[in-house]
């Protein structure tokens, strides 16, 4: 068995273990095998239509529409991804309505990052509202609950987004995170219970601090003091009776001290991982829009391709026209089919072209139209930059100082 057969099986082992756990809801675990799948066969369509179904299922559908967009320019053919991105465009209103939900979403973090929680936690409600599989508006409406003290609000609304993706580690810490917010809240009452003393008297029953107990049992402990201090002298008390009081208080005064720095300290640890969670939502996000734009490039460089190899081979339409269209594509965008099929046609008009424009550019210069040559030039020099051995490429710069 060569390298690529084993390739080749790893990629498909990858994508059956993805398609088991997103058929288990566990979308994040199938993100993560179905790239692993692409790592080992790029090419793998069925592997990348499924990696755009999964983000698609969590609401992120910029990151769905980048992987079918792959997948159709890799095979434009009997691919279900023509399908996918079809039925996405026949619903404009739907469309434009997560588009609207994406952009608000992106201004809630900024408002997060400017301390406006009350406005990024309104416009949440309404970007789930518009958009409710989106699944990080979820993660980050929850973290501004959590933030806020709303902790109900947020677990409820995490207990959602952990039916979406049942193995998303956001998700978890933060149902971690809460679930020990409410222990210290938990202990706290207890705690504050226990500093209260309970009694009836007649009818009525009395919640007292116990610190007022401790004060009626401190004017009892005076009067026995004094007793005993008549007995045993003035002295005695003083000097067994202070420093214990004074050793105690400073106890207590201590250990108050390194309670606080501790409460601090994790106050402080918290902050800095909200702060990390809300970058790392804007990156994601940039990152997004960076590999859409691309992805667009990429489709219409591939069409602008198919149209003039369709028009090449009717024989309608002039080389100088199909050369214009040609010029405005973008090889490197281009898949390994569509990069063939541009240098067949390029390689039949290109030279034909090269000569017409480059004796056309010769011509306007004997006639002083040096702004014409310039552009007759430059369409040689993008087709074949060595073109007469370099003398475009000279012939360009030497016509240019003559038009400024």
């Amino acid at each position: 068995m060569n390298y690529a057969e084993r390739f080749f099986r790893q990629s498909d082992y990858w994508y059956n273990d993805g398609l088991r756990k997103a058929n288990m809801r566990d979308l994040s675990g199938a993100v993560s095998s179905l790239k692993r799948s692409l790592q080992y066969n790029r090419s793998n369509i069925a592997a990348r239509n499924l990696l755009g179904l999964v983000y698609y299922g969590r609401g992120e559908v910029v990151e769905a529409l980048v992987e079918w967009i792959i997948s159709k320019n890799l095979k434009s053919y009997e691919n279900i991804a023509n399908y996918y991105i079809k039925k996405v465009q026949e619903s404009p209103n739907e469309l434009e309505q997560i588009n609207q939900a994406i952009h608000k979403y992106n201004q809630c973090l900024v408002y997060a990052r400017q301390h406006g929680e009350d406005l990024a936690i309104i416009q949440l409600k309404k970007v789930i509202q518009a958009h409710p599989t989106f699944l990080k508006a979820h993660q980050l409406l929850a973290l501004l609950y959590i933030e806020t003290e709303q902790y109900a609000k947020a677990r409820q609304l995490l207990r959602r987004a952990h039916k979406m993706d049942i193995t998303n580690t956001i998700t978890l810490a933060y149902m971690h995170e809460l679930s020990q917010m409410q222990k210290q809240k938990v202990t706290k009452l207890k705690e504050e219970k226990e500093e209260t003393v309970t009694y009836s008297l007649g009818n009525e029953t009395i919640i007292q601090p116990v610190s007022a107990s401790l004060k009626d049992n401190a004017a009892v402990l005076t009067i026995v003091n004094i007793i005993i201090g008549i007995v045993l002298g003035a002295a005695v008390v003083w000097f067994l009776i202070s420093p214990t009081v004074i050793q105690n208080k400073t106890r207590e005064t201590n250990n108050t001290i390194v309670e606080l720095s501790e409460e601090v300290a994790a106050r402080d640890t918290q902050i800095s991982v909200l702060k990390d969670e809300l970058e790392s939502y804007r990156s994601t996000d940039e990152e997004a829009k960076s590999a859409i734009e691309s992805s667009g490039n990429t489709q219409e460089s591939y069409e602008t391709v198919l149209r003039v190899k369709e028009l090449y081979d009717a024989g309608a339409t002039s080389n100088a026209d199909m050369t214009e269209l040609l010029l405005q594509v973008q090889p490197d965008a281009l898949g390994e089919r569509g990069k063939a099929v541009y240098d067949e046609v390029a390689g039949e008009l290109f030279p034909k072209m090269c000569e017409r424009y480059y004796q056309s550019a010769q011509e306007k210069i004997a006639a002083e139209d040096y702004a014409g040559a310039v552009t007759d030039l430059e369409k040689v020099v993008q087709m074949d930059l060595e073109y007469d051995g370099g003398s475009a490429k000279l012939l360009l710069e030497d016509t240019k100082q003559k038009v400024q």
